[in-house]
């Protein structure tokens, strides 16, 4: 009855291992001889399989240099930004510093512009008065 179910399901008795799936893809034992063509085909994809993980392998070392050289290349930008903030920064002093130091004259100037400010209100002032001293004087004028 083993027999039975062993012949089909395909499954054979190998003479020095016992039972296997398949004599012409199992029985790879050091001493008997195999299948020429299987091996060629073993070859073949193991060869397929060493050249695929080799391409993983590639691309995953060309994203690393990639990523590399992006590191690099941001480095340096932000050395750059890093040198560019510092001099803004020390113009900025340099800035505040002599607006500190024209600080005096700006007020003087302020204290200046409020002083001809009052001076030409007193100008137009004394221009209405001088013109309705004018109007007067003619006005006595005539009589």
């Amino acid at each position: 009855m083993a027999d039975e179910g062993d012949s089909e399901g395909g499954v054979t008795d190998s003479p020095k291992k016992g039972p296997t799936l398949s004599t012409s893809t199992s029985s790879f034992e050091a001493l008997d001889p195999h299948d020429p063509n299987l091996s060629r085909l073993a070859t073949t994809m193991f060869q397929k399989t060493a050249d695929y993980l080799f391409g993983e392998l590639t691309a995953t070392q060309e994203d690393y240099r990639l990523l590399e050289s992006m590191n690099r290349v941001t480095i340096t930008k932000y050395s750059d930004m890093k040198q560019i903030a510092g001099n803004v920064a020390r113009t900025m002093i340099d800035l505040n510093e002599k607006y500190k130091s024209l600080q005096p004259y700006l007020e003087q100037i302020d204290q200046i512009e409020d002083s001809v400010t009052k001076l030409e209100q007193a100008a137009y002032k004394l221009d209405a008065y001088s013109k309705r001293l004018e109007a007067r004087l003619k006005s006595l004028e005539k009589r």
